[in-house]
């Protein structure tokens, strides 16, 4: 009986030391990544970059996986609500126990989380939301932005101004939140000296307000011949509709990449968005331009035999798509020592990484101290029906 307990007690043991290992080292059977998505709620459409990377895995795993381990994305709904995203990452980190945290998506939902997964040491990777908080290495190691920061992209805008129009007279609108103020932040800094001279007025709007059609008839009036509109989803619309219906045609507005979208365009009309210019780092897949691209006709067929019953014409797609190629180079990178630490070793440590849907010349650089993945863009018009290149390369290095 004696003998019979002393073996009990050994397997015991042997199985709490076999249950912490694989606490320790999250992914030794399979790479379980973990995700927060608004799969209902207002945002649900956001919910598409969560089923383009499961698609995505899935083609990673028929092909062998990484390195012979198969990768489960655990992507939960969190209804963009930053107390579900609390409950949700808690469950993934100390119940499914993820290796790490990977594209999800917001700027409240993810700060909700920040430092309780900098504190966890879980790695949050590849953060959808342009905020500049995300890179922060000092303060918060654990934790990478991607996507290029609202501030870079004010500051590649500011640069093209300087550029082409170093007389300009500029109005800027923008959302009175950490958006607007992350863009306005940039493009004031690469203005430099200059901001003052030529930063003729400035007005916000509160996001929930029903129209801005007030401060778009003050702006007019202040004589601006530029126009930098930090705007978001329907108040894009009632820019470019609210401009024309008062006859104010500047040289040139400017407004977000998250901005771009043909159904914000749509509503304003074509014709009245003829002029626009925006940023960005990937290939528009419905230019004409990238018809016969190689990049593009291999993702039209990924979706495909992948994700047949998608919407091909879902851009969130394309972001989703990106990104997670991404994350499988940095696991691909780790080999065999799939630590937590050595995650963020690799992730830190990218060098002109380049991924199918990038523009030409757009590669991924990251350091220890330089967390943005994203850091060059190019500027696109549109001509009423789509968009074109403007400029090569800008960047905010």
């Amino acid at each position: 009986m004696r003998a019979a307990a002393l073996r009990a007690i050994a397997l015991g043991l042997m199985v709490a030391s076999a249950a912490t290992a694989t606490r320790a080292d999250p992914g030794k059977e399979e790479i379980r990544i973990g995700q927060t998505l608004p799969y209902s709620g207002p945002l649900s459409g956001f919910g598409a970059i969560g089923r383009a990377q499961e698609a995505y895995f899935a083609k990673i795993n028929a092909e062998g996986g990484i390195n012979g381990r198969k990768i489960r994305l655990i992507s939960l709904d969190d209804a963009y609500s930053p107390p579900k995203t609390v409950e949700q990452t808690r469950k993934l980190v100390e119940q499914d126990e993820v290796l790490l945290m990977f594209g999800s998506l917001g700027t409240a939902t993810n700060n909700a989380v920040h430092r309780y997964l900098n504190g966890k040491k879980v790695p949050q990777l590849f953060v959808l939301s342009g905020a500049t908080k995300w890179a922060d290495p000092k303060g918060f190691p654990w934790t990478m932005p991607g996507m290029a920061t609202y501030e870079s992209e004010g500051v590649v805008y500011a640069k093209h101004i300087l550029q082409a129009r170093p007389d300009a007279k500029i109005a800027i609108l923008s959302q009175n939140d950490d958006f607007g103020r992350d863009y306005v932040a940039g493009f004031k800094r690469a203005l430099g000296s200059k901001a003052a001279s030529m930063i003729v007025a400035e007005a916000n709007y509160e996001s929930s307000a029903p129209t801005i059609n007030s401060q778009i008839a003050a702006l007019k009036g202040s004589g601006a011949n530029i126009v930098f509109g930090v705007v978001l989803g329907k108040f894009t619309s009632q820019l470019i509709k609210g401009m024309a219906e008062i006859g104010w045609k500047p040289d040139a507005v400017y407004v977000p990449t998250s901005a771009s979208s043909i159904t914000f365009l749509e509503p304003a009309g074509l014709a009245n968005a003829a002029g626009l210019v925006t940023s960005s780092y990937q290939k528009d897949i419905f230019d004409e331009q990238w018809a016969n691209d190689p990049d593009v006709k291999e993702y039209f067929a990924f979706l495909k035999q992948y994700l047949p019953s998608g919407d091909e014409r879902n851009t969130n797609y394309a972001t989703a798509y990106v990104n997670a190629r991404l994350l499988v180079h940095v696991l691909r990178a780790c080999g065999d020592d799939l630590s937590r630490e050595n995650v963020l070793r690799q992730a830190t440590s990218l060098r002109a990484v380049t991924l199918p849907l990038l523009l030409p010349d757009v590669a991924v650089t990251t350091g220890s101290d330089d967390y943005l993945p994203f850091q060059q863009l190019r500027l696109r018009r549109f001509d009423g029906k789509s968009w074109t290149a403007l400029s090569g390369l800008l960047d905010d290095r």
